[in-house]
């Protein structure tokens, strides 16, 4: 019986995410693409109907952050709405612990910078869209939007990269949330920011 057209899109799909949780829990060497294939109900033969090679899935798995919103972030706010629940969402603890959804630039910035131009390119895609969602929303003291969201963004990931290396979860949770206040002074939000942990914890 001839498979659906779809057929193959999803089957794709599912290696992709198989992939991307993949890689983010052990790392780009660490995983075979027998192993990828297995955790996708599938056989080794199977994966070169879709990628050319283990990078070129690398690359996809990547890519596929852009398609998905691990942090909640709810892309019909204002702007400024936008990065205040990103920068949150992105340094909270939930982030840190859903170790299979973690943003590949938090997971995989090693493995990236080991990796050829392709891989590169796609790393750099993502941390562009991420720094456009900031620019977009910020209103920095000095005027100066764009240096505010590159800032934003190396706080952002920056401070995810030491609190996931770091066995003291104490050490880890001040990290995140000196570099979530930091992250949010500089792009003029520090007031809403502020408005928001005391309405928190009332």
């Amino acid at each position: 019986m001839p498979y659906a057209p779809q057929h193959k899109e999803q089957t794709r799909a599912r290696i992709v995410e198989c992939a991307r949780r993949m890689f983010n829990r052990h790392g780009f060497e660490a995983v075979s693409i027998d192993e990828i294939m297995a955790s996708a109900g599938l056989t080794r033969g199977g994966f070169y109907h879709h990628f050319a090679n283990k990078e070129e899935l690398y690359s996809e798995a990547i890519a596929g952050y852009l398609r998905c919103n691990p942090v909640g972030v709810n892309f019909a706010a204002c702007a400024r709405e936008i990065v205040l629940q990103m920068v949150n969402g992105y340094l909270s603890r939930q982030h840190l612990e859903d170790i299979d959804r973690h943003c590949p630039m938090i997971a995989l910035p090693s493995d990236v910078a080991r990796a050829g131009p392709a891989v590169r390119r796609t790393y750099e895609m993502l941390l562009g869209g991420m720094v456009g969602v900031f620019e977009r929303g910020v209103d920095p003291p000095d005027g100066d939007a764009r240096q505010a969201a590159l800032a934003i963004a190396a706080l952002c990931v920056g401070g995810m990269v030491l609190a996931r290396t770091l066995e003291d979860d104490g050490l880890a949770g001040e990290i995140r949330e000196a570099a979530r206040r930091v992250a949010l002074e500089v792009g003029g939000l520090g007031a809403a920011a502020k408005v928001r942990a005391s309405a928190s914890s009332n």
